[in-house]
């Protein structure tokens, strides 16, 4: 069953006071079809950088992606359930496929679930435990652990029986490693 997040939004009125705009359970949320009990829950976003906190529109809503924009952020909710319930049946190319990241696995990975993004991350943990697998090497992160994942390779097993949420803060940045090569070599096919 998927954690339902409550969300709190503050604005502005047409006087310039503060106000709260949103108060009930995040809307935009995706139940992984190719990654039982995976979820996202995306609670904001932003396109450009300084951000504007002009308006109230909501702006989590839309498709669910992988990566933001590339000046832009996501503050998103994950949900991992231990690795016995999904991983022997996942489809690790229509998951990352359904949001919009089609290129981002290591096809040359053993790991299925070994991707590369253009961010900056800012992943803590909220609940449970979880372990980040890298090229060389893996980390057991627990409730309260903070990890900077810099735009590596790399991949997440949840261990133990109980899932792992996580609170994820992704901002766009400049293609790092791995997937700095593979815009490269794009952009010298093109």
């Amino acid at each position: 069953m998927v954690q339902r997040i409550r969300r709190v939004v503050t604005g502005h009125d047409r006087n310039g006071k503060s106000v709260f705009i949103a108060d009930g359970k995040a809307p935009n949320v995706l139940e992984m079809k190719s990654m039982p009990g995976v979820a996202l829950t995306n609670l904001w976003s932003t396109t450009t950088s300084p951000a504007s906190n002009r308006g109230t529109k909501d702006a989590a809503t839309g498709k669910i992606r992988l990566e933001p924009p590339a000046n832009g952020t996501i503050l998103r909710i994950v949900e991992i359930p231990p690795d016995t319930a999904w991983r022997k049946t996942a489809n690790a190319r229509a998951a990352f496929a359904s949001i919009g990241a089609g290129a981002a696995p290591d096809r040359a990975s053993s790991d299925p679930m070994m991707h590369t993004t253009a961010t900056v991350d800012y992943i803590i943990v909220l609940k449970g435990e979880i372990y980040a697998v890298l090229d060389k090497g893996e980390k057991l992160l627990k409730q309260g652990d903070v990890l900077i994942q810099r735009g590596t390779n790399h991949s997440w097993s949840v261990r133990t029986k109980k899932p792992c949420v996580i609170a994820a803060v992704l901002i766009g940045a400049e293609p790092a490693g791995r997937a700095r090569r593979k815009r490269r070599r794009q952009a010298v096919r093109a």
